[in-house]
């Protein structure tokens, strides 16, 4: 077991979360300013719902405002669990995510509402008795589908580097649906409570009725809709830069699938009695179903991209053998982490018979455990980003500052390096099919001596053995100390980083 100092040492040498970035920030222009933007877009979301709660309380009333909102929120933790499942293997910055259910909300919510209205009273005026219907199957699913997909779209736009596949498509749709489904329950479930208060039916009519088909029948509608979407915009982002129908083709029809989805669906009221039913059960619950089989198998693929990306930097030395299949395995990351949190919660020493202190070292453990876990699931963070971003240059789209990128992601894993490659060996020797009775051993039997080399794009140079100190090569400012070699090794500094995108 590792000594207990030795422990502090090792968790001390992980970064904070605030010095995950080592790239002096650049002055400029207020406008240029992250902050400045972030601050701005919100606080224009934030305006936008107060005024679309303002709209839904003055159609509903105090008291179904209430209700309404009580009610609405109930399945929204659930849908934002089933899609951050979903993204499990890369998550997106939960700022992307508030951001598409903030826009969701509020602004797509105000859009529509706002649109709506103005259409169904412009067409009232020519055709009176086909307003509602016209209204509901042809101007709703055209304004509302191309409001949430503009939340999709401006992260597709400017947060690149997070939105690479049909997975993240389908994550950012379907929060940005899940926002604007919350809205909108408010509205009608407000609205059913004041009929029900009208006709003096209590709480046992309209308000369930409306609360089972909106909220535990059908919560996944908008998001389905919006999900293709999604998938049409990850699909592009997944392309080639030079095939521009992928690019600008494929999210068109998706927005198209997704207006036709809806209007269908807005539309099975006038199918006659069991028309909701026929659609329900015959289209929603099919496509639902094929489409969620379809983002899963390409959360596998993704998932399965990691063996086929990360051996060049096991066979350039940046990350031991065993780690790719260990980092393609959600069981096995699983594995790691809580191997991890054991080891080195049991690395404190025993306790003496004194409660009080006894209590002391228990609650240390508990930490010691949760920051070694922390930093094993911070390395196959990195590691996943690592291998996403060597999969984008296969495919033609690397950024300019790719090299710089990928020797950010490279520092970071070997600052974490002594607390997850021995777990990630032991989690993919445990995974790995052995004969009955076979269990796996930790430490790892034969410790990993290899150190990082220079990297070159698809092609692993040798190491020339000048030792360089990491501050006078890396572009990131002020020099970062790195942990000591795993296994009882001579502390080194890295060598020159001679990596790039190919040419």
């Amino acid at each position: 077991m590792l000594q207990e100092q030795r422990v502090g040492e090792i968790l001390a040498a992980v970064p904070a979360r605030g010095q995950w970035r080592y790239r002096p920030r650049r002055l400029g222009p207020l406008w240029q300013n992250r902050t400045f933007r972030v601050v701005a877009v919100f606080t224009l979301l934030a305006l936008c719902g107060v005024v679309i709660l303002a709209l839904v309380r003055d159609q509903t009333g105090t008291e179904g405002f209430l209700v309404g909102l009580g009610l609405a929120v109930l399945p929204v933790p659930v849908l934002m669990t089933a899609f951050r499942w979903l993204d499990r293997v890369e998550p997106a910055p939960w700022r992307n995510l508030l951001f598409a259910f903030a826009w969701g909300a509020c602004a797509a919510a105000l859009v529509a509402i706002l649109a709506n209205s103005f259409a169904t009273r412009w067409i009232a005026d020519s055709d009176p008795g086909n307003a509602d219907t016209l209204g509901a199957t042809v101007i709703a699913p055209v304004v509302e589908e191309s409001a949430k997909a503009a939340a999709v779209l401006l992260l597709f736009l400017f947060r690149r580097r997070e939105f690479t596949g049909i997975v993240d498509g389908v994550v950012a749709a379907g929060f940005t649906a899940t926002g604007f489904a919350f809205t909108e329950n408010i509205l009608y479930l407000g609205n059913a409570f004041g009929e029900d208060q009208r006709l003096d039916s209590g709480f046992a009519s309209v308000t369930v009725v409306t609360f089972l088909v909106r909220a535990v029948m059908t919560p996944f509608a908008h998001p389905l809709f919006t999900v293709l979407t999604g998938i049409g915009l990850g699909i592009a982002a997944s392309s080639a830069p030079g095939r521009r129908v992928r690019l600008i083709a494929v999210p068109l029809l998706g927005l198209v699938l997704a207006m036709g989805m809806h209007a269908l669906w807005n539309g099975s009221a006038t199918f006659g009695r069991y028309g909701f039913y026929i659609v329900y059960g015959a289209f929603m619950v099919p496509v639902f179903s094929l489409v969620t089989w379809q983002v899963v198998r390409a959360r596998r693929k993704e998932l399965r991209s990691l063996a086929v990306e990360l051996p060049a930097y096991a066979e350039a030395g940046w990350l031991t053998p065993d780690e790719p299949r260990a980092l393609a395995s959600m069981r096995a990351r699983a594995l790691a982490r809580n191997a991890a949190r054991r080891r080195y919660a049991a690395s404190v020493s025993g306790h003496p018979h004194h409660p009080a202190y006894a209590t002391v070292r228990a609650k240390e453990a508990k930490e010691r455990g949760r920051a070694a876990a922390r930093a094993v699931a911070e390395y196959e963070a990195f590691a996943t980003s690592l291998a996403s971003l060597r999969r984008q240059a296969g495919r033609g789209r690397a950024d300019p500052d790719f090299a710089a990128r990928e020797l950010e992601l490279l520092h970071h894993l070997w600052q974490r390096r002594e607390i997850a490659a021995p777990a990630l060996a032991y989690a993919a020797r445990a995974t790995h099919r052995r004969p009955p009775g076979y269990t796996a051993a930790w430490p790892p039997r034969q410790p990993y001596a290899g150190g990082p080399t220079p990297y070159a794009y698809g092609n692993p140079a040798p190491y020339n053995g000048s030792p360089t100190s990491y501050g006078s090569t890396a572009p990131y400012g002020s020099p970062a100390p790195y942990p000591p070699q795993p296994y009882g090794q001579q502390p080194r500094t890295p060598p020159p980083y001679t990596g790039g995108p190919p040419v």
